[in-house]
């Protein structure tokens, strides 16, 4: 049996040597030269052969939304890639569905130009733009959230619709060795075109490390953007909002936006949060009750000591959209959470058959 053992355990290390060879290889002796891509039949650009797609494109100025950085673990990356692109990769098939499978979506950042590509991708994507931005403004919400102002090169200019999100790109820095890009939703008004606000928790990660530990007003950010297909729909039914967290950046985008525009909905924002030390931005909340139409702000707690003095609804969200809530109601709904969140709200939300056309989500 030993020596089964021994001769299995010496073919898997030689295996996995030879695959850190190849890799190795393949990152920094292989030359593939110069490649032609061609992006929806109209635009040819010759690029350099070896790098992901998503680098590929990157590099000529062509911004794909991938809240991982290009890890393969967000699977956010996907374009349709017609000709070229070699096999799709293991790494790529948990994140496509049959039909996306059948129909050449990639993942951009798993998919090498090695030879002559033809790829297919949202027109919309060739309006995203980066953007080199000022840090004006720091201010702490809560022990982990912060909120960050920048402020665009003078001349310059942003456009998008509340609800969308752009991306920001942490450097290298001391204890971090890589670049890295990362999705923040916009939490500011989109009259002001010539600033973005955004919420930021710390989760000891590489961006929002960066951002909570060394960024400082007056630093320099790269960011592009804008991304997304979360953002405020105009009809008349009721709106319903939920998120916990920096959740609330895209709704507080939407507040704006129906403040702004005087749109006149009945709206109800549902706030997860554990403790009345998690709730934030409560004074302009306020704000918003005075001013928009027909506005609500809704807390639930999940923690509340015994002896607390809370007086609003305590245990989850779902628990006060069950108790608010008419069946058949007339809503809209918008979500911005975790994916565990998001799915059992959306069970509450089919119990109260609103159908899933009528639920818009963002998951973080």
């Amino acid at each position: 049996m030993s020596t089964v053992l021994t001769t299995t355990a010496i073919i898997s290390g030689l295996c996995a040597l030879f695959a850190i060879i190849l890799t190795i290889a393949d990152k920094y002796i292989a030359d593939y030269g110069e490649v032609n891509l061609i992006i929806n039949d109209e635009k040819e650009y010759t690029v350099d052969g070896g790098n992901s797609l998503l680098d590929t494109l990157r590099n000529e100025k062509i911004f794909i939304p991938s809240a991982c950085g290009g890890k393969g673990s967000c699977g956010y990356c996907k374009v349709k890639v017609l000709e070229g692109g070699g096999q799709v990769l293991a790494t790529e098939k948990p994140w496509l569905s049959p039909e996306e499978l059948q129909d050449n979506i990639r993942l951009s950042c798993q998919c090498k130009v090695k030879e002559n590509i033809k790829i297919e991708i949202p027109e919309e994507l060739f309006n995203v733009k980066e953007y080199k931005v000022t840090v004006v403004d720091i201010q702490k919400m809560t022990d982990k959230i912060k909120k960050f102002r920048f402020q665009l090169p003078e001349g310059e200019k942003i456009s998008f619709k509340p609800g969308q999100y752009i991306q920001i790109k942490a450097p290298e820095y001391e204890g971090n060795t890589e670049e890295v890009y990362r999705a923040y939703s916009v939490a500011s008004s989109i009259k002001d075109e010539n600033h973005l606000e955004v919420l930021i928790g710390y989760t000891g990660g590489i961006c929002t490390t960066y951002m909570h530990k060394f960024v400082e007003v007056g630093t320099e950010l790269d960011l592009n953007g804008p991304y997304g297909d979360f953002y405020y729909h105009d009809d008349d039914s009721e709106i319903v909002m939920v998120a916990a967290g920096t959740g609330f950046a895209p709704i507080r985008s939407i507040l704006y936006h129906m403040k702004d525009n005087d749109i006149k909905r009945k709206a109800r924002f549902y706030f997860g949060a554990r403790t009345e030390d998690d709730l934030f931005l409560l004074d302009e909340l306020k704000m918003f009750e005075e001013e928009l139409y027909d506005f609500k702000f809704m807390p639930t707690l999940s923690r509340v000591p015994e002896d607390s003095s809370w007086v609003g609804d305590r245990g989850r969200v779902t628990n006060s959209i069950d108790k608010y809530l008419q069946d058949s109601g007339n809503y809209t709904a918008y979500l911005c959470g975790s994916p565990v969140m998001i799915q059992s709200i959306v069970e509450s939300l089919n119990k109260k058959n609103i159908p899933d056309d009528k639920i818009y989500f963002d998951e973080f």
